[in-house]
């Protein structure tokens, strides 16, 4: 028999790490306690303690659920596609449809917490890079397995390119955030796309610019 109370525990807990990814997304991470996402939510504070007893261990369960966001919106519907320059292109426009969708309100919660936490050492820093390196080095993985498909030029630079993409990716949320300016979607999909058909053996398994 399913514990009712468990159920519910599980859900209350959900329903804080996604107010807590949406909230962190705009404010950034320094700012959030149970306090605030207690009153944004209407739930108890004190219920709250029985998951997180202090911010450090809520910061980082926010971290990791950022973390699984990003997987589950972006990572494992692009690895549905062939391997080498598709998949890498599938990366990338997963992203920018993630950011696009608005599903977060300040576009991306990495790209938020990052420039807040860059000076800071410590567990919640260690749990933003290793989020990040994990997806730089995902990036230079598929592009490495493109070069090896023959697919994408043997004199292609990854480690640049994974940061190119990695760098148009964090430049549209300031553009269409910040900066309001619409066609930045557009700018940044051309980009990387121009990019990858530059280097492609064969252009023709992308799509149009």
């Amino acid at each position: 028999m399913i514990d009712g109370r468990l159920v519910r525990g599980e859900r209350t807990r959900q329903a804080v790490l996604d107010c807590g990814v949406s909230l962190a997304s705009v404010e950034g991470l320094d700012g959030l306690s149970l306090a605030r996402l207690a009153q944004t939510l209407g739930v108890s504070k004190s219920g709250l303690f029985a998951h997180w007893p202090d911010k450090q261990r809520l910061q980082l369960a926010i971290v990791e659920h950022a973390r699984q966001q990003w997987v589950e919106e972006i990572v494992r519907p692009a690895m549905n596609a062939s391997e080498g320059l598709r998949r890498l292109w599938g990366l990338h426009e997963r992203r920018m449809a993630f950011y696009e969708a608005g599903t977060l309100p300040g576009g991306c919660f990495f790209a938020a917490v990052a420039p807040e936490l860059d000076d800071r050492p410590g567990p919640v820093q260690e749990a933003v890079a290793k989020a990040n390196d994990d997806w730089m080095d995902l990036l230079e993985r598929v592009a490495a397995q493109a070069v090896e498909l023959g697919e994408m030029r043997r004199d292609a630079d990854i480690g640049r390119l994974a940061f190119e993409i990695q760098a148009l990716g964090e430049a549209v949320v300031v553009h269409s955030h910040l900066l309001r300016r619409g066609n930045s979607y557009a700018y940044a999909r051309g980009s990387v796309l121009d990019r990858l058909r530059s280097l492609a053996t064969d252009p023709s398994i992308l799509p149009e610019a």
